[in-house]
């Protein structure tokens, strides 16, 4: 996906902030390997995506996101983040690893 950089704002700043997710591990979390997919229950106003990761540490993090112009260039706009649960973490890898089987 490409991209020139972040829309931010107090708003989305405090409630990506709010789980214990920084900023910096969101936005380094999208120079990293991700898995980026529709989230089609929440595309109702403006259509959504959801991104998973691991953030340098090696923690799994959760990332629903909106993409807004400026310009020429796509911006992600986090929505919400969170670090995932053991118990997503391995959902999350059957998923995928069965997804390389097929």
């Amino acid at each position: 996906m490409e991209f020139g950089g972040f829309d931010w704002d107090k708003a989305n700043r405090d409630k990506c902030q709010k789980h214990g997710v920084s900023i910096a591990e969101i936005e380094a979390l999208f120079g990293r390997v991700v898995s980026i997919g529709p989230d089609l229950q929440h595309s109702v106003q403006e259509e959504r995506f959801k991104a998973i990761g691991s953030t340098e540490a090696g923690r799994r993090v959760f990332v629903a996101f909106t993409l807004r112009r400026r310009g020429d260039e796509a911006l992600i706009r986090p929505v919400s983040a969170r670090y995932m649960h053991q118990k997503e973490v391995k959902s999350y890898e059957k998923e995928t690893t069965d997804a390389h089987k097929r």
